[in-house]
């Protein structure tokens, strides 16, 4: 009967590489703790020196679009108290 494989989080992966990559931790120790192939490790750590210029990337603000929505539906509910330009200018001439 085959072992079933574990599937590990995004933040476990980062929490494994970083005991080896900070705190020095062996990467055999490591494998043997959490039963993970030395093979996997590699590939982990590949991936994230591949990918890591990523989180340094300059992304446009992820809740932009539901700002944008909600300064136009606040922008529509002040619309009618706010007095029209036109109707103001016609206010001081009939004095």
């Amino acid at each position: 009967m085959k072992k079933q494989r574990k599937h590990y989080a995004p933040e476990e992966k980062v929490a494994i590489l970083r005991r080896h990559l900070l705190e020095k931790e062996p990467i055999s120790k490591l494998c043997d703790e959490v039963g993970l192939q030395p093979t996997v490790f590699y590939r982990w750590q590949k991936e994230l020196f591949e990918n890591g210029a990523a989180a340094f990337e300059q992304n446009e603000r992820p809740n932009r679009s539901a700002e944008q929505e909600r300064i136009a539906y606040l922008t529509s509910e002040l619309r009618p108290t706010i007095p029209n330009r036109t109707e103001k200018s016609n206010v001081g001439t009939n004095r």
